[in-house]
């Protein structure tokens, strides 16, 4: 029996009815070979019934064996079904059934790029709900699929699509709180991750059938639908856009909902077209433009290596991780449960050191793990998996550090498409990192190491962003801007237009 659970289907070496009168134990001993740790082969099985073998255990090495004719019978004792049992993804098949989270992420891949565009060019808010409506969409559609290729083609398409979801959302919170508020809303936002991810395997306890299982992890989208109502249009979007009035609407909603009613007089269209000195309106951006001049060029390089680094070795250490002793649903709880305390303490050390610091500083120590487990025996898996959980930990630090850092190093006019360029290189790691596994050993854990170090150093010659205002156009990473505003005034002007309490934002 294999990890699918599987097993040959038998039936067809009964031509003359003699297993009736066999227990279901004899029947496996006469029909298939024992592989070498003792447990019946799943994907071969003797070419005649070998009734010997119930008085001897020895199997002769020259007994002809075939390969699986009728089917397979699968144990159902966990999963009432699975991809695999639906459409008999063993033996020959079994990479097809890896393949489909593969397919997904190219989908995230490309979909982040797409989305990214997309909502710079039409806005945050509605490529938001065109990414909920769609993701849910597809993801229930999946669960109608007829045959293995349907399904895969609909994964991908979730992927695409759902994708937007997480690079809005995320861009939204930083361009509408307050510089202070920042760090702890984008650590909020990757706890919200956590949470879900360990809610998963409660819900894959209760349901087990991979179709309903699929049903309900989709409709929960329909809840992001509904709020989505009261989710306002990024002012920054709309001001780079030469939308002031709408911008002004949403600006002077969110200072009545605040109590901030005396800014309110301060907060003109007139003012707010003073913001930002562009040809907004008349332009589109395009991600040429994240290469087109040379800061936004060295920018764009170094988040994008980091961005790549971070995926790969996060990934590569979760898939690599040992089962520590439990099921399937505490082993899948323990992982989500272990980014907890990285997360939590990822907020002291983004206000206490800066982002710069805490990014290079966690994917060294991330290197510093993988360069410790390259050293210990195989056998000593309890010094292993303690070694790999703190470098998680530390890849989770670096995961949850980057996405804020780059979404503040982006100006608005690109920060949508910066995003989606790293989100793509992102997940092209992420593609990558299950490939390591089939050489899991001394070698590709020397792979991830050498990624997380010289990541490291990458991210160092990165500059800081802590307690500065987001750069609003390229002329502002490049220093060329004419009349800047002063740090300390542009500040001050950001600070009107947004909360000092993080729970009301919105």
């Amino acid at each position: 029996m294999d990890s699918e659970g599987s097993r040959r289907y038998i039936s067809s070496l009964d031509a003359d009815e003699i297993f009736e009168n066999l227990t279901q134990e004899e029947r496996l001993t006469v029909s298939i070979p024992v592989q070498d740790d003792g447990t019946p082969a799943s994907c071969h099985m003797f070419s005649y019934p070998q009734f010997h073998l119930l008085s001897n255990s020895s199997s002769p090495s020259e007994v002809a064996l075939v390969q699986c004719q009728n089917g397979w019978e699968y144990d159902n004792s966990m999963f009432i079904s699975t991809l695999a049992t639906q459409w008999d993804l063993v033996c020959d098949k079994r990479a097809l059934s890896r393949l489909t989270t593969t397919i997904f992420f190219i989908g995230v891949m490309f979909g982040a790029a797409a989305f990214g565009s997309l909502s710079a060019m039409f806005g945050r808010k509605p490529m938001l709900l065109v990414s909920h409506m769609l993701g849910m969409g597809f993801g229930l559609c999946s669960t109608f699929s007829s045959s293995f290729v349907m399904f895969a083609v609909l994964r991908f398409f979730t992927g695409f699509t759902i994708t937007g979801s997480v690079i809005i959302s995320t861009i939204l919170n930083v361009e509408w709180v307050s510089i202070e508020h920042r760090k702890l809303v984008g650590v909020i936002d990757s706890l919200s991750w956590t949470f879900a991810f360990m809610s998963f395997p409660l819900i894959a306890y209760f349901i087990r059938e991979w179709r309903w299982l699929t049903v309900a992890i989709s409709l929960p989208t329909v809840t992001a639908i509904i709020t989505w109502w009261w989710v306002p249009e990024s002012a920054r979007w709309l001001i780079a856009n030469g939308r002031v009035d709408k911008a002004h609407y949403y600006l002077h909603k969110c200072a009545v909902m605040n109590r901030k009613q005396e800014v309110t007089v301060s907060i003109k269209p007139e003012n707010l077209a003073k913001i930002i000195v562009t040809d907004r309106g008349n332009r589109k951006y395009s991600y040429l433009d994240l290469v087109r001049t040379p800061k936004m060029r060295r920018l764009t390089l170094l988040t994008g290596i980091t961005w790549f680094a971070v995926a790969t070795v996060a990934y590569g250490i979760s898939f690599n991780i040992s089962s520590f002793g439990l099921n399937m649903y505490l082993t899948q709880f323990v992982y989500g449960a272990i980014e907890i305390p990285a997360k939590m303490s990822n907020y002291y050390l983004l206000d206490k050191f800066g982002r710069r610091v805490t990014q290079a500083g966690s994917l060294l120590f991330v290197g510093i793990s993988l360069m410790i487990n390259i050293f210990i025996p195989k056998d000593q898996w309890v010094g292993r998996t303690v070694v790999a959980v703190l470098g998680k930990g530390f890849a989770v630090a670096a995961f949850c550090t980057i996405v804020l850092y780059s979404s503040e190093l982006y100006p608005t006019v690109l920060r949508q498409n910066g995003m989606g360029y790293n989100s793509f290189l992102s997940r092209l790691g992420a593609c990558l990192a299950p490939l390591l596994d089939s050489f899991w050993g001394h070698f590709s854990q020397t792979i991830l190491c050498s990624v997380a170090l010289i990541a490291s150093v990458v991210a160092w010659q990165l500059p800081e962003t802590r307690d500065r205002c987001l750069p609003e156009t390229i002329e502002d990473v490049e220093g060329t801007r004419k009349n800047l505003i002063k740090d300390h005034d542009k500040q001050e002007d950001e600070e009107k237009m947004t909360t000092n309490e993080p729970n009301e934002d919105h």
